[in-house]
């Protein structure tokens, strides 16, 4: 695991020279940061045998690093910036993820494909954009029952106040807030967000 975690590391610094996947200013470190703070999800939430969305995956975090560490759960990387969803196929092969696939589709898109809608127990977004946005993004992707995983910052807590309305009108509620600290950085969480009905089609929640 820590091999393949390595090669990810290689590849994604390489890349980066090319096009801007994290800041170019990043250090290996910084990229240790980055890695640190997808898997934390996993000391509050079960992937074994899940089916996962990991909406704007960007470098890979946290949908592929989940992915590399939780052989056992089905990951979806959803990208869609071209030269970024060639990277993460790149990742993919290099690391012969079979429990990955690579879809280079805007969100909005995908979510009302009833390939995608409501066929996942899990969905991922980390610094995607605003909790009422990635609501009305992710809800369509999830099962009855299913949980939106939102990593966010200091002011999660003017989020969801923001975030009241697309709740109500998505049948969504905050389940959970769980805390942690990412090495010498405060005030980090990842908010959970529990599906209790089915999406309706082309929900504007605002």
């Amino acid at each position: 695991m820590e091999y393949n975690v390595n090669i990810f590391k290689r590849l994604l610094w390489n890349e980066n020279e090319k096009q801007n996947l994290i800041s170019r200013k990043s250090s290996f470190e910084e990229i240790d940061k980055h890695l640190e703070d997808s898997l934390r999800v996993l000391e509050f939430i079960d992937f074994n045998n899940k089916k996962v969305v990991d909406i704007g995956s960007g470098a890979g975090f946290p949908g592929l690093i989940l992915a590399i560490y939780e052989p056992n759960l089905q990951m979806t990387l959803l990208e869609a910036d071209q030269k970024k969803s060639q990277f993460l196929r790149r990742v993919k092969d290099e690391l012969r993820l079979n429990n990955v696939e690579v879809v280079n589709r805007r969100v909005e898109e995908a979510g009302q494909d009833r390939d995608f809608r409501e066929n996942f127990d899990l969905c991922t977004a980390r610094a995607v954009a605003a909790m009422n946005v990635l609501l009305e993004y992710g809800m369509p992707f999830l099962k009855v029952d299913g949980k939106l995983l939102l990593w966010k910052g200091r002011n999660y807590n003017e989020e969801i106040c923001q975030a009241g309305n697309a709740l109500q009108l998505l049948d969504a509620e905050v389940e959970e807030v769980f805390y942690y600290t990412l090495m010498e950085d405060l005030d980090r969480v990842i908010v959970a967000i529990k599906k209790g009905a089915p999406a309706r089609i082309n929900t504007r929640a605002g």
